[in-house]
């Protein structure tokens, strides 16, 4: 796992050199070390230990299984999944919506795909600040906008959801061209995750160019452009769509 605290230069993770699980029933992208694939450079960015990029077929899904003590956020692409679990909760998971789960002293749940058409859905798990609190569920549809849309907030702010960590979860969707100033908060640290799309990050020493379609990139605060502007990405496509989480 990175250690934000000895984080001295930013952290590139193309997407082609991601882990990649493939079933007859999932295509499924790891960002950091999951399942059978493990790499001790690639075990998660500060509390954040998991992005996976699920496409699940028509019909077929995860059965019931457990998780304890993490945070589990899901962010809805395409389609739609059905989340039933050991709370009582079973909802039907939308293009758009947010999914938070506190899984705590342990929760048991199944993601089963009951539409007709393939899903897309990042899956994220995140470090909770404590251990053993009660398992929690909440799930809210987001309407990301050409700037950026705040999905997870500690006070939960514009209509956002909380989780037992003190982390920022934004998305955008931004037009051709458009550039987007990267939030940025003196002593965090970002990852940020293209979900589809292309963009071109300002120049900064140790930054990529351009970031495309799964491709992610963490980086400390401070950091400006070439011209001593704030930092930012200048979307290349109309498809751009963005996450990026601000860490403690």
């Amino acid at each position: 796992m990175t250690s934000l605290s000895s984080l001295t230069r930013p952290v590139f993770r193309p997407a082609a050199e991601r882990f990649h699980s493939r079933l007859d029933w999932l295509d499924s992208w790891h960002s950091f070390s999951f399942s059978n694939h493990y790499d001790p450079a690639w075990m998660g960015f500060g509390p954040l230990r998991v992005i996976n990029d699920d496409t699940i077929a028509a019909g077929r899904g995860f059965g019931m299984h457990p998780h304890n003590d993490m945070e589990i956020v899901t962010v809805m692409v395409e389609g739609e999944l059905s989340h039933r679990d050991s709370m009582g909760n079973g909802e039907v998971l939308r293009a758009g919506e947010v999914q938070r789960m506190s899984a705590g002293t342990g929760v048991v749940h199944s993601e089963i795909n009951q539409s007709e058409r393939p899903c897309r859905l990042l899956q994220i798990w995140i470090e909770p600040s404590h251990r053993g609190i009660p398992p929690a569920y909440e799930q809210k549809p987001f309407s990301p906008s050409e700037d950026w849309t705040l999905l997870i907030d500690p006070s939960r702010e514009a209509g956002a959801m909380a989780i037992d960590r003190p982390l920022r979860l934004w998305r955008a969707q931004p037009g051709a061209g458009q550039r987007l100033v990267l939030p940025q908060e003196e002593g965090h640290h970002y990852w940020l995750q293209l979900i589809n799309g292309a963009g071109r990050l300002d120049p900064s020493d140790g930054a990529p160019g351009s970031l495309e379609r799964g491709d992610g990139y963490g980086f400390a605060s401070g950091r400006n452009g070439g011209d001593g502007a704030l930092f930012g990405l200048t979307a290349l496509d109309q498809g751009a769509d963005l996450l990026l989480f601000e860490l403690d």
